[in-house]
């Protein structure tokens, strides 16, 4: 067994895990860092579940490596520690390369389509699952990375309705150990709620820890996550409560979306994920119809970049020419950096 413990946290993405990571590396015991999606691939291998394409024959090799498994000593077991070994070689020596802190904290919101797998490799892992608004997640989401567009954010990754029913079922069956927050709750209240935090992960209450923002370094701000909201602010913040509010207010054509999204949603799921039907529209109802102008956010190279892959995906998508063109240099790039 390696010498330390593994802590994963759980969320959909826009959902608040960025800040909580931060906040969490912030305590002189833990060490995370960007998202490493050590485990997404791993589950993919073919015993547990395939990749529906992959450059080799994924159908047969799912097959051939269910049947080795099946001959040896003790089965499924004996692959689950397979699985765990290799991690626990990255892991360890990720913790030994930053200074050997006793505690790897992974967040990969992609995780949270796999976390019976991940359940299966570490059973003794400590879970925190952070949920958010669940209007409120698509609102950042569809404004952060599809310049607010819900149709295209939706067709991209309908995230309401893959991510919520796979976590719901984690906290309803909670077969390892784990700790559910709102990020609601944290963002009001967050010295209680990362004391109940640390008392869950058994380390010592660090309230310095919650000034995220001035104690990390540049190098452990790199990698994939938010690439906005997070790097705004240095603590927990409530200003991002209410946007969702705001924005469909003013906007009839996303709040009809919004609301047949939530209806495709299981009454049970919402519920245990923290946002009954019921419940769910009761800020949007508290605002009595008042339009509120909402402020347009301040351009950077990463909206631009954005703004242009969104356009030109669109109209490659409609202009044959302009797609036949990207073939060609599609097909030059391949030509010229085969080796």
């Amino acid at each position: 067994m390696a010498d330390y413990k593994m802590l994963f946290l759980v969320g959909l993405p826009r959902s608040g895990t960025t800040m909580l990571e931060h906040m969490l590396s912030s305590h002189s015991m833990i060490q995370g860092g960007p998202e490493p999606h050590i485990l997404t691939p791993l589950a993919y291998l073919g015993v547990w579940d395939k990749v529906d394409k992959a450059p080799y024959d994924h159908i047969l090799s799912a097959e051939a490596q269910k049947l080795f498994v099946q001959q040896l000593p003790n089965k499924e077991k004996d692959y689950w520690e397979a699985c765990r070994a290799y991690c626990d070689v990255l892991y360890s020596r990720y913790l030994q390369a930053k200074g050997n802190k006793k505690i790897c904290l992974d967040k990969t919101p992609a995780y949270s389509l796999v976390l019976p797998f991940i359940a299966k490799v570490y059973p003794d892992a400590k879970y925190i699952i952070l949920t958010r608004h669940p209007i409120a997640t698509f609102s950042s989401f569809a404004n952060s990375f599809f310049d607010g567009n819900y149709k295209i954010a939706q067709a991209h990754n309908p995230i309401l309705n893959r991510y919520i029913p796979v976590i719901a079922d984690f906290l309803r069956k909670k077969e390892v150990d784990l700790f559910h927050i709102k990020y609601e709750d944290l963002v009001k209240e967050p010295e209680m709620w990362f004391e109940k935090i640390c008392e869950f992960i058994d380390v010592p209450y660090e309230p310095e820890a919650i000034e995220y923002g001035k104690m990390q370094d540049e190098e452990h701000k790199k990698g994939l996550g938010d690439p906005l909201g997070v790097k705004q602010h240095t603590r927990p913040t409530t200003s991002s409560l209410k946007k969702w509010v705001e924005e469909l207010s003013s906007d009839p054509e996303k709040l009809k979306m919004m609301r047949e999204i939530i209806e495709r949603i299981a009454d049970e799921d919402l519920e245990i994920f923290g946002y009954p039907k019921e419940t769910i529209w009761k800020p949007l109802e508290d605002a009595k119809g008042i339009v509120v102008r909402q402020k347009k956010q301040k351009l950077n190279r990463y909206l631009l970049e954005r703004k242009a892959i969104i356009y030109l995906r669109e109209f490659a998508r409609r202009n044959k020419f302009f797609r036949k063109v990207l073939d060609r240099i599609h097909l030059a790039c391949e030509v010229l950096l085969r080796e």
